[in-house]
């Protein structure tokens, strides 16, 4: 699912900007080639409902362009994995205070943050390292507009992320 990897993205470029390692998930043992905390995102459970009437919302009018485009939408309640390690224990607590003021109120207006649930801190024997554990649920909205007389649709976007 598309939609997934977008929320995936948008966290990880969210803690980034806020000076934390940030990567999608993969093998914990590959936290040892950094010194400082490290973030790894991931996204859980998704369920998916539709917004407006089979997902269409409406039409806006393009100023610039003087056409009428339709905008469609589509909501997903989630859930965000963060994962931190360090090597040292301050690091890792250290990492976990950033990484839940951003899930908290750094994330793009398209992902509108529930409830924050954070594991203690504890030493992860197979890697060495220590982790702290996070669970953010959310709500994450997508929208697409077709522009008048078109017949390809774009692709649904996470509102308020830039798209180049």
């Amino acid at each position: 699912m598309r939609e997934m990897t977008q929320i995936r993205d948008a966290v990880i470029q969210s803690l980034q900007e806020r000076g934390l390692r940030a990567m999608a998930a993969f093998p914990a043992e590959r936290m040892k080639d950094y010194d400082d905390a490290v973030a790894t995102v991931d996204v859980g459970t998704v369920e998916g409902s539709i917004l407006g009437f089979c997902n269409y919302l409406g039409e806006v009018y393009d100023q610039e362009r003087g056409t009428v485009q339709e905008v469609y939408g589509k909501q997903l309640e989630a859930e965000i994995l963060v994962e931190i390690r360090g090597k040292q224990a301050a690091l890792c607590q250290s990492g976990c205070e950033t990484a839940a003021d951003v899930l908290l109120g750094g994330l793009p207006s398209g992902i509108r943050c529930g409830e924050l649930a954070w594991e203690g801190l504890k030493w992860e024997k197979e890697t060495e390292l220590f982790l702290r554990r996070g669970k953010l649920g959310c709500q994450a909205v997508f929208v697409a507009q077709s522009s008048e007389g078109a017949e390809t649709f774009l692709d649904f976007q996470l509102k308020g992320v830039m798209t180049t």
